[in-house]
């Protein structure tokens, strides 16, 4: 991979993927095939007075326990940053982190509001956003394609679905450029501890509004319906408003990133891409498999069970690791090669099971829609300088891409 160098490893007891600059500087893949050839569902030692936790590497397995609600929960949380420390505060009150009936009924209210007349009127929004940006970066020449432009549309996207008022769209999506593009979600720095509370202040007032005069976005569905029979509390509906930009947010972002990177370092798929537009469909999908943007998924063990003939504990924490199982030579034919013409191609970037990602189908939007402006208006896409990668073990993407277009 661009730029990272292979992990040397003596015994897997070596390996630690609580490091968060392990992820952003080193390629980890011969160490997930390491993992799933030796030691499927590994117990990862316990780390800085942090409690140790499985690891789950195959694609099979990650499919299994995604689907099996009854040994595994959510509920204390998702990811390793929350889990090894006691749990997730909003467990049990964000959709992310929520099962059970409340989950369910949560799920349906919201993905309704996914539904192919929003994302009708969303999709026009992408569209003109997508074209602005290329056309600027265009015409400059050079730009950050990580901030300028792969960071600009799902956020101009999910303003759209959120119904944040036309005069408030600059500063809301500065602030939210703000808070969401440093992406070490483990210890956020002051500006951006102070730009994501502006932002749950700004959903907070925008929520008290909708509930007085609602409309036909998803602030105003949140906080007017009820879920399994009640309405949600002022928290809950600010949790999940919270929810839907991060997860309206990253994956996106960062596979747009990541895929472009990827087209740069495989200029044939590039060239491929250029001379067909039917190249489009299937290279979203390479692009969400290939970047993987979700590093790992969590869950806690709610009774003793068995993965792949080893023992899970009740209370243990599992974490399910996407590029691992996205690179799975049992599930993939030459995994590590990019191409855009795989097929089938059935990654499980946006998860598996109850908690599927309920964006997945904007996220595609907007793939689909930078590809072929890209493909339209860009002739050659180059570096200008060295990406910078986010030192997170949670997500794995690009916070910058200095590169050079021309049309």
């Amino acid at each position: 991979m661009h730029g990272l160098a292979p992990v040397a490893l003596e015994g897997l007891d070596d390996l630690n993927l609580l490091d968060l600059r392990l992820h952003a500087t080193s390629d980890l893949g011969p160490v997930w095939r390491r993992l799933r050839d030796e030691a499927p569902v590994w117990w990862h030692p316990s780390r800085g007075g942090l409690p140790g936790f499985w690891v789950v590497t195959r694609y099979e397995d990650v499919v299994a326990v995604s689907k099996d609600n009854r040994h595994y929960t959510v509920a204390r949380g998702n990811m390793l940053g929350t889990l090894l420390r006691g749990g997730d505060t909003a467990g049990g009150k964000m959709i992310a982190v929520s099962d059970g009936p409340w989950h369910a009924a949560l799920r349906r209210l919201l993905i309704s509001g996914f539904g192919p007349r929003a994302l009708g009127v969303v999709a026009q929004t992408i569209e003109t956003a997508t074209r602005r940006v290329v056309t600027a970066a265009l015409e400059r020449g050079t730009c950050d394609f990580a901030r300028e432009v792969a960071a600009q549309i799902p956020l101009t996207a999910i303003c759209e679905l959120l119904g944040v008022p036309e005069e408030d769209r600059a500063s809301v999506l500065e602030l939210t450029n703000a808070a969401m593009l440093t992406g070490g979600e483990d210890e956020p720095d002051i500006e951006t501890r102070v730009a994501r509370s502006r932002i749950l202040g700004y959903y907070s007032r925008l929520a008290a509004e909708r509930r007085d005069a609602p409309g036909g976005d998803l602030v105003s569905l949140l906080a007017t319906s009820e879920v399994d029979g009640r309405p949600l509390t002022k928290e809950e509906t600010l949790l999940n408003c919270y929810n839907l930009i991060v997860g309206g947010d990253e994956t996106a972002r960062l596979a747009m990133s990541g895929g472009v990177l990827a087209l740069i370092d495989h200029p044939e798929q590039w060239k491929r891409l250029l001379a067909d537009p039917a190249a489009v469909d299937p290279a979203v999908e390479e692009i969400l498999r290939w970047t993987s943007p979700a590093s790992h998924v969590g869950r806690t063990a709610t009774a003793a069970t068995e993965l792949r003939g080893t023992r899970i504990e009740e209370g243990d924490i599992v974490t399910l690791w996407t590029p691992a199982a996205n690179r799975d030579e049992r599930a993939f034919d030459e995994p590590d090669t990019f191409d855009l013409a795989r097929s089938p191609n059935r990654h499980v970037t946006f998860g598996h099971g109850a908690h599927f990602c309920i964006g997945a189908h904007l996220a595609r939007t907007e793939l689909r829609t930078l590809l072929h402006t890209l493909r339209t208006h860009a002739t050659s896409i180059a570096l200008t300088g060295p990406p910078r990668r986010i030192e997170s073990n949670f997500i794995t993407g690009i916070s910058s891409l200095p590169v050079a277009l021309s049309g």
